[in-house]
C-alpha cells in the first residue's frame, strides 16, 4: 500500500498492541502518524499468542469449574468439543484477517504502509514492500517490532520441524502425543490446554528445578501438581541432548539420562528473542540483533536528538502485551512533550499464568526483593480456606501471599493461585504501584462473600 505522504510527524514501526496504542495516542493529540507493518494489523498477541491461547484455554476452565460445584457437576456429562473450541479461536483471530481491524486505523487517521521496515538514517524510514517508499519522521520514529519464539540450540531440534506458539494456537485437532519443552507460561498453558482437548499424552520437560521459575516456588509446585493429577507428565532439572522427526512422522526426544520420550507434535516454549537484526539501527549507531536499550522516557540511548524511541518487547524492560501498552502511552505522552517516564516497568509488572490454578502475581519476588535488601516480611494464606472461596465449589484451592516492606511498611509484591484469581490481581497492583501503607489497606474492606476477602486474611496474618 503506497501513500502519497511521506512526511509524518510520526512514524512507528511496528502494528501490534506497543505499536497502536503509541500511534493511537499521538493521533489522538492532532500528530500526523504512520504505521508501518509486515504482518497483520493486531500483532502476535491477537493472533497467535493471547486471544487465541485463552480461547483455547477457557472451554477447559469452565468444565472443571463446573465440576467443582454440585449440581453443575451432575450437568456435565458429555467431553469437552475440541472442534467447536477451535472454531471459536477462528472466529477470535478472524481467521487469521486483519481486516476488522483496520477501521480503528483510518478512524483516527492513521496511515498504514504496508511493508518491511528499516531504519535510513536520522528520522528516516525506508519500506520494502509492493514497492519501495522513504518516510520522514518530523518528531519521533518509534520501535515496537515484539519478538519471535527461541529455539534452543539442541541438536536436530530445527531439522525436526517443531511447533513454535504460533503452530499451536493455530493448530486444527489436539495431537494425541504432544511433547512440550519449556516450563514456563507458554508452556504450562498450552499443555494442559491441549490435554483438556483431547491430546491422551502430553509431557512437559523443563531444564530447571521447578515450572515457573520467574515466580515464587510454590506456584510451579501448585501448577505442577494439578498436571499431574490431569495425566500430565512432568520432567524437571531434565535437559535434552538431542531430538529428530521420524520417517513415520514421530518427534523423538533423547534427554541428558539417557532416556527417550516420543511424541506427534513437540511444542517449543523455550522462551522470546527480539526482532532487530534487520531494523537498520546500525545507520544510528545502535548494536542490531538485541535489546533495544531504552531510557525511562523510552528513548533509545545513545542516538542523538533524542527521536527514536523502542516500545513494548524490543526494549526488554517487560516483555508482556500490556507493558507494551503501557510503554506506548508513555512514549507518545513524550512525544507529546509531557513531563513522564516509565515507572511500572522495573518494579510493578502484573503477570498471568492462564493455568489451572492460576498464577498472578505483581511486583518483586520475596528472593527478589531480598536480593536488593529490604527488610522482607512475608505473609501468606490460603485462597481456598476464603468464604468466597466455599461458594465456588468444592476443592477451590490455591494460595495468597504478600512481599512486605517492613521497614517502609508497604506491599513490594504480590502472588495468587487459584481457579480464576486473575481479577484479584489488579487490586495488588494498585497497592504495589501507589506504595499504599499497610495502615490505609485496612480500611479498603473487601466484600463478603467474595475471594477479595484473602486480603483481609492476609493483613490479619501480618498483624498490626
Amino acid at each position: 500500500m503506497r501513500h502519497k505522504q511521506s512526511e509524518y510527524d510520526v512514524v512507528v514501526i511496528g502494528a501490534g498492541p506497543a505499536g497502536e496504542h503509541t500511534a493511537g495516542r499521538c493521533a489522538a493529540a492532532g500528530l500526523s502518524v504512520a504505521v508501518v507493518e509486515q504482518d497483520l494489523v493486531g500483532g502476535e498477541c491477537s493472533y497467535w499468542g493471547c486471544m487465541p491461547s485463552k480461547t483455547l484455554i477457557r472451554p477447559g476452565d469452565v468444565l472443571a469449574a463446573a465440576r467443582r460445584a454440585p449440581g453443575a457437576a451432575q450437568a456435565v456429562t458429555g467431553p469437552l468439543d475440541a472442534a467447536a473450541a477451535f472454531a471459536q479461536r477462528d472466529y477470535m483471530t478472524s481467521s487469521w484477517s486483519d481486516e476488522g481491524q483496520l477501521p480503528w486505523l483510518r478512524q483516527h487517521g492513521i496511515d498504514l504502509v504496508r511493508g518491511r521496515a528499516r531504519l535510513d538514517g536520522v528520522r528516516r524510514v525506508a519500506v520494502a514492500g509492493d514497492g519501495s517508499q522513504q518516510l520522514h519522521a518530523r518528531r519521533a520514529v518509534v520501535l515496537a517490532t515484539g519478538t519471535r519464539p527461541l529455539l534452543p540450540p539442541v541438536p536436530g531440534l530445527a531439522d525436526a520441524a517443531p511447533w513454535d506458539n504460533r503452530d499451536a494456537t493455530s493448530a486444527k485437532h489436539a495431537p494425541r502425543r504432544l511433547l512440550v519443552l519449556g516450563g514456563g507460561a507458554v508452556g504450562v498453558e498450552l499443555a494442559q490446554a491441549f490435554r483438556r482437548l483431547g491430546s491422551a499424552e502430553v509431557t512437559v520437560v523443563e531444564v530447571a528445578d521447578r515450572l515457573l521459575v520467574r515466580e515464587e516456588p510454590f506456584a510451579g509446585e501448585e501448577v505442577r501438581a494439578a498436571l499431574e493429577a490431569e495425566g500430565v507428565t512432568v520432567l524437571v532439572g531434565t535437559s535434552v541432548s538431542r531430538v529428530r522427526r521420524e520417517a513415520d512422522g514421530a518427534v523423538r526426544m533423547s534427554l541428558a539420562d539417557g532416556a527417550e520420550l516420543v511424541g506427534d507434535e513437540l511444542l517449543v516454549a523455550a522462551g522470546r528473542r527480539v526482532v532487530t537484526e534487520e531494523l537498520g539501527l546500525e545507520s544510528v549507531g545502535v548494536q542490531p540483533g538485541r535489546v533495544v536499550d531504552v531510557d525511562d522516557q523510552l528513548r533509545v540511548t545513545g542516538v542523538r536528538g533524542g527521536w527514536l524511541y523502542a516500545v513494548g518487547d524490543c526494549n526488554g524492560r517487560a516483555p508482556f502485551t500490556h507493558m507494551g501498552k503501557y510503554h506506548g502511552r508513555v512514549a507518545a505522552d513524550v512525544i507529546l512533550g509531557k513531563p513522564v517516564r516509565d515507572r511500572a516497568s522495573e518494579d510493578v509488572v502484573p503477570r498471568v499464568t492462564f493455568s489451572d490454578p492460576q498464577v498472578c502475581a505483581v511486583g518483586l519476588t520475596e528472593a527478589e526483593a531480598r536480593a536488593r535488601g529490604m527488610d522482607v516480611r512475608v505473609v501468606s494464606y490460603p485462597v481456598g480456606d476464603v468464604p468466597g472461596a466455599y461458594t465456588q465449589g468444592n476443592g477451590v484451592a490455591g494460595t495468597g501471599m504478600l512481599v512486605v516492606d517492613a521497614t517502609a511498611r508497604v506491599v513490594v509484591g504480590a502472588t495468587f493461585t487459584g481457579p480464576g484469581v486473575q481479577e484479584l490481581l489488579h487490586s495488588a497492583t494498585v497497592a504495589v504501584a501507589a506504595a499504599v501503607p499497610l495502615e490505609v489497606l485496612w480500611h479498603a474492606v473487601p466484600a463478603f462473600p467474595t475471594v477479595s476477602e484473602v486480603w483481609l486474611h492476609l493483613l490479619l496474618e501480618y498483624g498490626s
